[in-house]
């Protein structure tokens, strides 16, 4: 999450710190990240063009069973200097601010095998830098009392057992490794074989002074069995990734994230969500991610008023001090009110002591079918913890989940 000191930033997380942007209007702008490209098989995305102007994701198959690159995509590449085996080889690491891609056309996500090991998953931080609480001083909507701290809670292992729809999400940025949290939700064209995951839109792009974040991969029920840091120095990818590493050949954020969103404070937080699409990086035997973890959570977009909400439950991966970003957690409360912008719809508030490494994670409730759904995703936080805050998903969120859910729809 983001801090509103560095409880939370726009962007992933690192141990040690946090990891969450304003709105202009509710419409929805279609934010992508492109197809994911194997590069040991080199797969790539089509250069074909949907309607609503994004490229679409898939591969050609050559006579000889190996994926060949569509000229389309060739030309793509070579018009952003991109060298599929120089990137594989590193050159990602290359944050040049020219080169940094920024809009939904034109990012590249390419599979690069084996780079998610337990060890970098391990590392993984999250940025260490924010504004202070007092900055939120200037609201003009409706905003509740500060919250009282509500102690986060350690999940009981397996995570599998009693959360399985939670994971994390893993990134490079200009800063270094980072680490968000997520969840697996259901997808309306693929019912019971959603490859979806719901996460935080600072997990996935910078905001308006950055661009897309590169590797972005989720990894559902990190460290299953709730092994401690050093029992994790010495593990199988199996053990720390049971349930397989699956890479986002698809994403999407607000536009309001994308044009107003930063590293800190609370501009843009009402729309600091994001849907990934991911696939498999070494396959999952034809199954998808909902088949995979067994399970996968309805988003509801006309949840309750926050008045009417009994009680909200977030869960993530909080990283920051006194926790190392290897447990899951989860935290319940009554929701209270908290305005950024009199303009922006009023977000979410619980207190919650959980820390950066958590943004992103999903915020369940009683939707408004009476049934267990997503209603918001953690966002922002104070430097000195205590709180969580997570925007209230309406039109513009609807915008994004569905048209993920629409692109992959015939496939």
């Amino acid at each position: 999450m983001r801090s509103i000191r560095p409880s939370f930033t726009a962007r992933g997380e690192h141990r040690g710190g946090r990891g969450a942007r304003r709105r202009t209007s509710p419409v929805l702008a279609a934010l992508a990240l492109a197809s994911a490209l194997a590069l040991t098989a080199t797969a790539c995305e089509s250069g074909d063009t949907q309607a609503d102007g994004q490229a679409s994701a898939s591969a050609a198959s050559g006579e000889d069973g190996k994926f060949t690159i569509p000229d389309g995509i060739k030309d793509k590449l070579e018009e952003h200097g991109i060298d599929i085996d120089k990137w594989k080889d590193g050159a990602w690491k290359d944050w040049d601010k020219d080169d940094w891609l920024r809009e939904a056309q034109d990012y590249i996500n390419p599979i690069i095998e084996g780079l998610w090991d337990p060890e970098r998953m391990r590392d993984a931080d999250d940025p260490d830098t924010g504004v202070d609480e007092n900055d939120l001083s200037g609201d003009q909507g409706v905003t509740d009392p500060t919250p009282e701290p509500v102690e986060a809670k350690a999940v009981s292992p397996a995570y599998h057992d009693n959360a399985p729809e939670a994971g994390k999400v893993f990134f490079d940025s200009p800063e270094g490794t980072m680490v968000c949290s997520a969840t697996v939700v259901q997808d309306p064209a693929h019912p019971g074989k959603s490859n979806l995951v719901w996460t935080a839109g600072h997990c996935v792009h910078a905001g308006k002074k950055g661009g897309w974040y590169r590797n972005i991969a989720f990894v559902p029920s990190y460290n299953n069995a709730g092994e401690t840091a050093e029992q994790l120095q010495d593990v199988t990818k199996e053990q720390v990734a049971p349930y397989g590493v699956w890479w986002g050949d698809w994403a999407q954020t607000s536009a309001q994230w994308i044009e107003q969103g930063g590293a800190t404070g609370g501009d843009g937080a009402p729309y600091d969500f994001a849907v990934i699409h991911v696939t498999p990086e070494n396959g999952s035997g034809g199954k998808s991610l909902e088949e995979t973890v067994g399970s996968a959570l309805p988003v509801d977009f006309n949840a309750p008023a926050v008045t009417k909400v009994d009680g909200i439950t977030a869960t993530g991966y909080p990283a920051a001090s006194p926790y190392d970003g290897q447990a899951l957690y989860q935290c319940q409360d009554k929701p209270g009110r908290l305005s950024i912008s009199a303009s922006d719809p009023t977000m979410y508030r619980i207190g919650c002591t959980m820390t950066g490494g958590s943004s992103g994670g999903g915020w369940v409730a009683t939707g408004s079918d009476g049934k267990q759904a997503l209603v918001s995703n953690t966002s922002i936080g104070p430097v000195s913890a205590g709180w969580l805050a997570g925007p209230r998903l309406g039109e513009a969120a609807q915008g994004v989940y569905d048209s993920v859910s629409k692109k992959f729809a015939g496939r």
